[in-house]
């Protein structure tokens, strides 16, 4: 049996830490665009550098891996130089991976909740209401986060079930409804202005938004887990944009 995308896509990360450049072959290095501003595009063959990363004892854990048609996005654990997490997103066109996109962050410690940047439940249910989940993060992150309508919050979140694993957050809608709305000099602490692209499986959905944090242009990576109808549990990266002089490759991070 011909394994999974979300498979040939954990081989493919776990090869960093490994080295075999075996699972390189699920990319169409020929086609691949690279939308990580900090990477080097076609200077280095992705087998090369993963064997020369593999050399600094990296460690690479997969902890969610989701499928949506041709996309496969991931939620990940790694220790580097330092530990961090990462959503990776990876775009298949011919049985290849032809496109990437990231988002990555430091690991912080547990929030004021007791929650972890990656704890909680690791695998999708409910497959016939993807298109339901997707429909209503959509929404939420349109109205709530974007058009900053906070007042429609439990709309689309279970405020008495909530479970947040942003290390600056705690749990519950009362905390949410919080943090949306704190301000610096009068300006939204966090502003999300536009939503890139929302991907799904089952009660899992992932949102991919542009704004500022704190003033900075950022990119905001957003997973929610969906159940009954409403967002139940939150779990994110956010990663400053490098300014445009210094991409190292003219893709875009979105």
């Amino acid at each position: 049996m011909a394994e999974s995308k979300i498979d040939q896509i954990r081989d493919l990360l776990k090869s960093i830490e490994t080295g075999n450049p075996d699972p390189i072959a699920v990319v169409n290095e020929a086609r691949y665009i690279q939308h990580n501003p900090q990477t080097h595009e076609g200077s280095e063959g992705l087998a090369q550098l993963f064997q020369r990363l593999s050399k600094t004892k990296p460690r690479v854990n997969m902890v969610r891996g989701f499928e949506d048609d041709d996309y496969v996005f991931a939620h990940m654990e790694y220790d580097f130089a330092s530990r961090k997490i990462c959503f990776e997103v990876f775009r298949f066109e011919d049985g290849q991976a032809v496109e990437h996109w990231d988002n990555i962050q430091e690991r912080q410690d547990l929030n004021r909740s007791g929650h972890s940047m990656v704890d909680g439940p690791v695998q999708a249910t409910d497959p016939e209401r993807t298109e339901e989940n997707r429909a209503l993060v959509q929404r939420f992150v349109e109205t709530v986060l974007v058009a900053g309508q906070i007042e429609r919050l439990s709309e689309f979140v279970d405020e008495v079930s909530y479970i947040e694993h942003n290390p600056d957050i705690s749990d519950g809608g009362t905390n949410l409804r919080s943090a949306l709305s704190t301000s610096d000099s009068g300006q939204k602490h966090i502003n999300y202005q536009q939503v890139h692209r929302v991907l799904a499986e089952g009660s899992f959905v992932l949102s991919v938004s542009e704004g500022l944090k704190s003033g900075v242009h950022s990119a905001f990576y957003d997973l929610f887990r969906v159940e009954n109808g409403k967002v139940v549990e939150h779990w994110d990266t956010t990663e400053k944009v490098a300014p445009q002089d210094q991409w190292k490759n003219n893709n875009g991070k979105f």
